[in-house]
Order: C-alpha cells, then sequence, then structure tokens
C-alpha cells in the first residue's frame, strides 16, 4: 500500500476584490499555508503561517476545497484550503520562505501561473 500523500493547509484571503497570493521557488503563484506539525489543528497550523508568511492575523472560517496536487511529477500533496479573514488590516511583510507576495483582482486570477485548485478555491470563496 503506498503512502498518504501530504497534508498541506491553505487560506483564500480576499480584501476589496483582491485574493493575496506569494509566489514560490517554482515561479508559481500559491496561497498562503504550510503542513500541519504532527498532533496540530488545521486552524492552527492555518494562523501560524499566515502569522509567519506575511504577518497576518487571521481568523479561519470554514473548508473551501480539498485536492490532490502533483507539485512535481510523482510528487502529491493534499490541498485543503479555508476562507480566511484578517482581524486588522495592517501592511503584510514576505517571509523568506516565498520570493514576494502580491494583492491580485479576482477578475485577473485566470492569467496567472497558479494552479487550478487554488483558482477553484479562490472563485468559491470570492462566490463565483
Amino acid at each position: 500500500m503506498a503512502d498518504a500523500p501530504p497534508i498541506s493547509i491553505k487560506g483564500v484571503l480576499i480584501e476589496d476584490t483582491k485574493v493575496v497570493l506569494l509566489e514560490n521557488e517554482r515561479g508559481e503563484w500559491e496561497l498562503p499555508g504550510g503542513r500541519p506539525e504532527r498532533g496540530e489543528q488545521p486552524a492552527v497550523c492555518l494562523m501560524w503561517e499566515f502569522a509567519e508568511e506575511l504577518g497576518a492575523d487571521i481568523e479561519v472560517g470554514p473548508i473551501v476545497d480539498c485536492w490532490n496536487f502533483e507539485v512535481l511529477p510523482r510528487h502529491h500533496v493534499m490541498i485543503v484550503t479555508y476562507a480566511v479573514v484578517r482581524g486588522h488590516r495592517g501592511e503584510l511583510r514576505i517571509s523568506s520562505e516565498h520570493r514576494r507576495f502580491g494583492w491580485f483582482p479576482l477578475d485577473r486570477i485566470d492569467g496567472l501561473p497558479l494552479p487550478e485548485g487554488y483558482r477553484r478555491s479562490i472563485r468559491a470563496v470570492a462566490g463565483f
């Protein structure tokens, strides 16, 4: 029996019709988040990841989607996305884990190098 893929918890943060995304080392945009530690609850993981990656204090809402993503050939990750909101709208900062971050208009996400599952999650939170 093959091992189960690792799990990554991601958050969809939309403000003023824009979504925040991070650019990874492969030159792709992705949602903020990461892998939970053993025994860590998904919401706690997501709060820590947003604080670490963007300096943001968030509240975690409902699960939006769950999908299997082939990150690299034969390397799969189970992605679980949640809707999130910030407690206050302060300046965001980027960590060393990513190249940069950006706020992207919702009507422009189709033109980004962004996995389709992330697009689907963004659309679900945005309501379109």
